[in-house]
């Protein structure tokens, strides 16, 4: 249950980017600042943590020692999960992206079968391939209809266009955030804290955030004073605390598919605090009733999948116990 307490810590934070990056957009920042800000300003931070910690070294090290692969991956879970994430701002409140974004717990469930864990045969090492844990898709397919009922309004009142620009970009964040953080843990197999992984991330994606904020200067000019305030808050809350928070959760449980779904469907809470954050500071009306009964649904999901997971590790360590005797 302690990963799971640590994701619903982490949404809150996480819930920060999604009300801050609509209020960014409706001053008429551009979500290239927005999305490359965030980033230059968390280096400062961890970069000062790992090298309290004495884990810069290490770090490099293992950078240096597959720089094609932690690119790769760093840009898939950093890059093609923050620059469409920022770009939807534009065309939906942050309520209904956050809602769109529990997509996330849908495709972390689907990505199973794309990695293996380690098992000792009689024969030796062998690398059995995940398999989709069908509890958790059961699971994952209410979570999604909860998305859909939240969108149902959304989808009667706007043009396709908006809707498309809208969800299409949230859909390719939403699969490449998991995808990106487990093949990085599979690349890195411990050998790297949550800090020295999320710095690490950040670092090899530097270059992408520069060509952005390059081009956005010659587009749209320098960011606005408040821009740079709110991108700050941004990259504390959720590119440091809540980003580290939520791959803490995941180190804890990353060789169970099951448990590992759980932790990434406590995002969904995300939703709840973002819709509530709006409604303090950009003072948006309460969502209607239809939008409601989704929000209901996502949340009765999330807590499905916190009880499977406890179910699960309680027989866990029965097996053990008996095993032991």
């Amino acid at each position: 249950m302690k990963a799971i307490w640590l994701g619903i810590l982490s949404s809150l934070f996480f819930a920060v980017t999604f009300v801050l990056n609509r209020s960014m957009e409706m001053d008429g920042g551009s979500f290239l600042w927005s999305a490359s800000l965030r980033y230059f300003f968390m280096v400062p931070f961890l970069v000062a943590i790992v090298a309290k910690r004495k884990g810069l070294r290490e770090m490099t090290e293992a950078m240096a020692a597959s720089p094609g692969p932690f690119f790769l991956w760093s840009f898939v879970a950093f890059v093609l999960f923050y620059a469409p994430l920022t770009f939807s701002a534009a065309y939906s409140p942050g309520w209904l992206l956050a809602g769109t974004w529990q997509l996330t717990i849908v495709a972390g469930v689907l990505l199973a079968p794309l990695f293996f864990v380690r098992t000792q045969m009689t024969t030796g090492q062998q690398f059995v391939r995940q398999r989709i844990p069908i509890a958790s898709l059961f699971i994952t397919l209410i979570i999604f209809a909860g998305v859909v009922l939240i969108q149902i309004p959304n989808a009667s009142s706007v043009d396709r266009r908006t809707l498309l620009l809208g969800i299409l970009p949230i859909i390719v964040a939403a699969f490449a955030y998991p995808l990106g953080n487990r093949k990085m843990m599979d690349l890195l197999q411990g050998k790297l804290d949550t800090f020295q992984r999320v710095l690490s991330m950040t670092l090899m994606t530097i270059p992408v955030w520069i060509g952005f904020a390059v081009y956005a200067l010659l587009t749209v000019g320098p960011p606005s004073i408040g821009q740079v305030a709110q991108s700050l808050i941004v990259a504390i809350s959720s590119g440091v605390i809540a980003t580290t928070l939520f791959f803490m959760a995941t180190d804890l449980v990353k060789n169970d598919q099951g448990k590992l779904s759980a932790v990434e469907a406590t995002q969904s809470t995300e939703l709840i605090f973002a819709m509530f954050g709006e409604m303090l500071i950009l003072h948006i009306a309460l969502p209607g009733p239809l939008s409601l009964i989704g929000i209901g649904v996502i949340i009765i999901g999330m807590g499905l999948h916190s009880y499977q997971t406890a179910i699960a590790g309680k027989k866990k360590f029965k097996l053990a116990n008996e095993q032991q005797t």
